[in-house]
């Protein structure tokens, strides 16, 4: 899983030259990549050096919503046009949504599970809203770990074998929350290989936990944790099945 930032020097060159090393030493891992929106010629390009799966949150299926959420030079329509490209590309295509994000009602939580059927995608990440301090939602409330247990739930039963991650997130707001996220229906855990020493300098880890487990240096007591609600880590490429093809 490679994370998208701010840096300029991670440009499409450099992707597929990263990527393709990464095919290169480890022909049968899944690269997904999470680098938010691009157009289609830079998806192709990452997609032919070897990327398997693309991560894109689409944030909130109803278009008023999703304007409240970001800044005016982004877009509901391109959100969805990215999507839609990612498809036709040829990849295992994820889309996502925060749980208790400001603004959001039922009524845009049953848009979101109502795109998801029919977008069908491999892939859906939801976790609970967690506010940042450097954005004008740092006075919201968090999401719920309940609410988000419960929607994993639904969204297990919408698409039995879609990949669905127990998230930082859901850990960060209880010290069991990925393990409920796993027993509610979640089938991913995926380890932050980012060095601990750098993490607190990235804007991503705001509020959010850091305990080291989540690294390949301390798999044994991420193994633990499932193994303790009887379930074990696997770490193949958990494709989904089409058509009784993988």
């Amino acid at each position: 899983m490679l994370q998208g930032g701010e840096d300029g020097f991670f440009d499409d060159a450099m992707l597929c030259s990263l990527i393709g090393r990464i095919k290169e030493k480890h022909p049968d891992c899944a690269v997904t990549l999470s680098m938010g929106e691009r157009d289609r010629d830079s998806y192709e390009k990452l997609f032919r050096a070897g990327a398997d799966r693309y991560l894109l949150r689409h944030e909130s299926a109803d278009p008023e919503h999703y304007k409240k959420l970001h800044p005016p030079e982004m877009s509901y329509e391109n959100r969805m046009e990215c999507l839609r490209v990612l498809k036709e590309t040829g990849y295992q295509t994820g889309c996502g949504f925060m749980v208790g994000s400001p603004f959001q009602t039922e009524k845009e939580l049953s848009e979101d599970l109502k795109f998801i059927e029919e977008f069908r995608p491999d892939m859906c990440g939801i976790g609970p809203f967690i506010p940042h301090k450097k954005t004008p939602f740092a006075g919201e409330k968090p999401g719920t770990v309940e609410l988000t247990l419960f929607l994993i739930s639904i969204l297990r039963i919408i698409h039995p074998e879609m990949l669905i991650p127990a998230t930082t997130a859901l850990g960060t707001l209880s010290p069991r929350g990925r393990e409920e996220g796993i027993k509610a229906g979640a089938n991913v855990v995926m380890p932050n290989l980012s060095p601990l020493a750098v993490r607190k300098k990235y804007e991503l880890y705001d509020n959010k936990i850091c305990t080291g487990e989540e690294s390949a240096e301390c798999r044994g007591c991420l193994e633990r944790r499932m193994e303790s609600i009887g379930h074990r880590i696997v770490t193949d490429r958990g494709d989904i099945k089409r058509n009784g093809n993988i």
